[in-house]
């Protein structure tokens, strides 16, 4: 039997002294400062995520303050989501509910009239927005709705109107408030009835006064145009 001998060309491969002088364990793994940059990449990633998003919500809420009528806060701790989407459904379009950090909306309504609403700023609140006068029109579907699915601890927690705090005890004051309607009936009887029923009238708040004057302005354009 022949034995067949196989040779190996010695330059091709490195010394073994030079092998084990170049070997390490670790030399398979990833250097220990790679990996911290990396995190320290991602941290950097996420916070900027963070902030813009900070930076979103605080603009949203002061888009939201522009022709702003009343701002009030809500207990929102316990709602569900579905619950929220309920009562989005349920008021009027005039009304905008947010849920909203208290330091971003703090932020958004510093140097502005709705400062004032900063002593309910506790827990976790949404904010409802009424671009309309129309208060009680923008408030009662919220009373209905806690009635209905009895959140009795989910109240108002307060609201601006007008430059001035309401604390929740006070809220039966925004929810009576006279509609636009009644309050041009109002006036327009005052009008047409003795002195002193218009002077009890023109005592009210200037902004009702104002409204109805405007309401009664326009009420004589159209009979001039109807007549012309």
């Amino acid at each position: 039997m022949e034995t067949t001998l196989f040779s190996f060309n010695s330059a091709a491969l490195p010394p073994a002294h030079a092998l084990a002088a170049n070997y390490s364990p670790n030399s398979l793994l990833p250097a220990k400062s790679t990996c911290v940059v990396q995190s320290n990449r991602r941290s950097t990633i996420r916070a900027a995520i963070s902030r813009s998003k900070k930076e979103v919500t605080v603009e949203n809420v002061k888009q939201q303050l522009e022709n702003c009528y009343l701002l009030a806060g809500i207990k929102y701790k316990g709602l569900t989501v579905k619950q929220l989407q309920e009562l989005r459904q349920a008021l009027p379009e005039t009304a905008k509910l947010i849920v909203a950090k208290n330091t971003l909306v703090g932020k958004a309504i510093e140097g502005t009239q709705w400062e004032t609403l900063k002593p309910c700023m506790k827990g976790m609140n949404a904010w409802l927005f009424v671009h309309s006068e129309e208060i009680p029109k923008a408030i009662k579907p919220y009373r209905n709705f806690l009635k209905e699915k009895k959140l009795e601890d989910n109240d108002f927690t307060g609201a601006v109107f007008e430059g001035k705090f309401y604390e929740p005890a006070e809220f039966t004051t925004l929810e009576n408030m006279p509609t636009k309607a009644e309050i041009y009936a109002k006036l327009l009887g005052s009008l047409k009835s003795p002195a002193s029923s218009l002077v009890g009238t023109l005592q009210a708040p200037a902004r009702q006064v104002v409204m109805v004057l405007k309401a009664y302005v326009k009420k004589l354009e159209e009979e001039a145009a109807a007549s012309a």
